[in-house]
């Protein structure tokens, strides 16, 4: 079809000049404008036609060759998959590799932890080209073998780039400074920073970080402060990632006063502070157990809506029942609740707070709550509200909710166990539980702890626990080994060990 335009327009032109022999000037501008007019739209229409169909076919030819690329790195990476295959000798079996496929075998070496093959086969690459002999190429497998603690292997790629003529840069060096120091080999890591300095390089705030981190680590705050002073007089001013980086290892070693005079430095000084610092902070605070301090920081991270782990949050509700301050579990679990979504810690929380309180009306509306929320009882929930009732010396309400226990589908644990015993101690008949227990085969199940752990916390361990724990010490260390006891083996070895009339209850 463009063969054909391109005739038709030959043939115009050829008219066109026909006409302009024999016409005069005056006709020949009438004859000309019009049909040049037709002539010009004619070429663009068949300029863009050409175009565009150059373009689509310029776009098929890149699908098609990512087409091709694709299937030929699953291939490839299929291959690798195998636990039998060796990237070397698939290396050279093909010849070579193009650099997407090269960098993909990286990839997949690193994330499957094999870092042994990543300099060998990088060795080889290499050699196949040497315009592959670069900076970059070294420095990322450099950065990739201290990554994967592989600091033989990045220090064999560092020599072998000297070899290679190539100058390292601070891109070289930095990873090979923090891997060092990650391994506590701090007189190594020296070394590099000094072989830096000699030959012109300028150390950065980032070949600090990572020596700061590693002393951190390795609980050589001393030795952090040295740094930070030394960073300084070498005119290399701590950046606010220096400042996050000091504040947490000072913070996960106990040292306030310096984490807090960082701190205060940081915000004079409108530095950015990390949420990870604020919750080092934190966790520091709940660590001492300073209630005013661990609310504030505490405050601080739920503003900022950063996620709190349940460990650290548990920390904080030990904090507030070592001080008495039942009440303020339950504003805890408020807090929690539209920040991180409702969960079971937070009805254990509530249920803590009343139950520790001793109210057994408080106790009654977050049970209700929980009813229309149609959230599942569990274990810890049955033991807070019975720990509560043996308090109180409730015992038809005791009774009653261990009656229920199978309706809300509770399998008792040590703790229910512990429970029970500790009330028939003080008057509680005990016995139709046990009995229940017992045709349910709940007694021949191994012995196990499933309530959380902020439930001991709150009410400790009671007699029969601490009974257990005098009998555990009290057996010979292959005794200890067993690893199947029974509440049903449990219970006639407590009466033998303390005389404290148990198997009355399991006759």
């Amino acid at each position: 079809m463009v063969n054909a335009l391109t005739h038709s327009q030959s043939q115009f032109v050829l008219v066109l000049l026909n006409s302009n022999c024999r016409g005069s000037k005056s006709s020949s501008n009438t004859v000309f404008r019009k049909p040049f007019a037709k002539f010009s739209s004619l070429t663009t229409k068949i300029c863009h036609a050409s175009y565009h169909r150059f373009a689509d076919t310029k776009h098929t030819t890149l699908l098609v060759e990512t087409y091709h690329l694709h299937h030929s790195l699953r291939a490839l990476l299929a291959k690798l998959e195998n636990e039998y295959s060796n990237p070397l000798h698939m290396l050279a079996e093909d010849a070579d590799w193009s650099k997407d496929h090269f960098w993909a075998v990286v990839r997949f070496l690193k994330s499957s932890s094999n870092f042994t093959h990543i300099l060998q086969v990088f060795d080889m690459w290499k050699n196949i080209e040497k315009s592959r002999i670069s900076e970059f190429n070294y420095n990322k497998i450099i950065g990739l073998l201290c990554e994967g603690g592989k600091m033989k292997d990045a220090l064999s790629a560092l020599q072998d780039m000297k070899v290679q003529g190539i100058k390292p840069s601070l891109d070289t060096y930095n990873p090979i400074i923090h891997g060092l120091s990650r391994e506590g080999k701090f007189s190594d890591a020296l070394r590099f920073i000094d072989e830096m300095k000699e030959s012109g390089l300028e150390l950065d705030s980032e070949t600090y970080d990572g020596l700061i981190g590693a002393y951190g680590k390795f609980q050589m705050y001393d030795e952090m402060g040295e740094c930070v002073k030394k960073m300084e007089l070498e005119g290399c001013s701590p950046d606010p990632i220096t400042y996050n980086i000091l504040i947490q290892e000072y913070a996960g070693g106990g040292l306030l006063q310096r984490m807090e005079k960082l701190y205060q430095r940081m915000l004079s000084k409108r530095m950015h502070v990390k949420s990870s610092t604020l919750v080092a902070m934190l966790e520091a605070y709940t660590t001492f157990g300073m209630v005013e301090k661990m609310e504030k920081f505490y405050r601080k991270i739920l503003n900022s809506k950063t996620c709190i782990e349940d460990d650290l949050i548990r920390k904080v509700a030990e904090v507030y029942i070592n001080n008495f301050m039942f009440s303020r579990l339950e504003d805890l679990a408020l807090d929690l609740c539209p920040a991180f979504g409702e969960s079971n810690l937070e009805w254990c929380f509530r249920l803590l707070s009343y139950a520790c309180l001793l109210s057994k009306k408080g106790m009654d509306i977050v049970v209700q709550e929980m009813q229309d929320a149609k959230v599942s009882w569990n274990v810890t929930v049955a033991n807070i509200i019975m720990l509560a009732y043996v308090k109180m010396k409730e015992f038809r309400h005791l009774r009653i909710l261990l009656s229920q226990l199978p309706i809300y589908r509770v399998q008792p644990d040590i703790i229910t166990i512990g429970i029970l015993f500790d009330a028939t101690r003080i008057g509680f008949d005990g016995s139709g539980a046990l009995e229940t227990w017992r045709r349910m085969g709940y007694l021949y199940r191994v012995v196990e702890m499933k309530t959380d752990s902020l439930v001991l916390t709150a009410f400790g361990k009671g007699h029969f626990l601490k009974s257990c724990e005098e009998v555990y010490s009290s057996l010979h260390p292959e005794d200890r080994k067993r690893k199947t006891c029974t509440y049903h083996d449990l219970i006639p070895l407590l009466s033998k060990h303390t005389g404290l009339g148990l198997m009355s209850l399991m006759c």
